[in-house]
């Protein structure tokens, strides 16, 4: 399916140089003299790099032929294993091809894959997640919700910044996209 440059909107999928992207920002442009044209954001779909390009108003582009599957992480070995919670089929993803997004993955996250001509491109984590501290220094008589942080390793592997009151064992929020700490959700014991 084509769709024009007027019904671009941001995170649109579709296919330009014979590669699929996502529109990350666009902007109709009409200057004085000379045709409309449409400046874009364009973030490939699988290696994730960003490129600036320019259409010319009303050009149109195809679509990128994807689907979004409900997936569950279920283990991990030297790959990634997923199951489709609807068939009951299993995907493993290497590493690589997991991402940054292995650093939240804990066992029986469910979470969305994106397939584009049937084989698993990406995976997209729930914004926000609840993950125990494994390790940091203890907190310290006197210290304040205001008084600074200190890193924090989860039990996944992430390193997060924490506030000095948290032990470990408590069970933390955690913002997927940005790696930020949101705050705690139970204390350890």
């Amino acid at each position: 399916m084509q769709v024009s440059t007027a019904e671009f909107r941001k995170g649109l999928r579709i296919v330009f140089d014979g590669e699929p992207y996502t529109i990350v920002d666009f902007q109709h442009v009409k200057p004085g003299k000379g045709g409309a044209f449409v400046r874009t954001k364009l973030k490939h779909m699988r290696q994730g790099r960003v490129i600036d390009n320019t259409f010319r108003s009303g050009e149109k582009v195809e679509l990128v032929d994807f689907e979004d599957k409900h997936m569950q992480f279920l283990y991990k070995d030297d790959r990634f294993h997923f199951m489709d919670l609807e068939t009951y089929d299993q995907v493993s993803l290497s590493e690589d091809e997991v991402g940054d997004a292995a650093l939240y993955l804990k066992d029986n996250t469910e979470l969305e894959m994106l397939y584009i001509n049937g084989s698993p491109v990406s995976i997209e984590l729930p914004n926000f997640i609840e993950l125990a501290v494994a390790r940091t220094d203890p907190g310290v008589r006197g210290d304040t919700a205001q008084g600074g942080t200190k890193p924090a390793t989860l039990e996944t592997g992430a390193v997060v910044q924490v506030p000095l009151f948290l032990n470990e064992g408590d069970v933390v929020k955690v913002d997927t996209r940005t790696g930020e700490y949101l705050g705690r959700v139970a204390a350890a014991g």
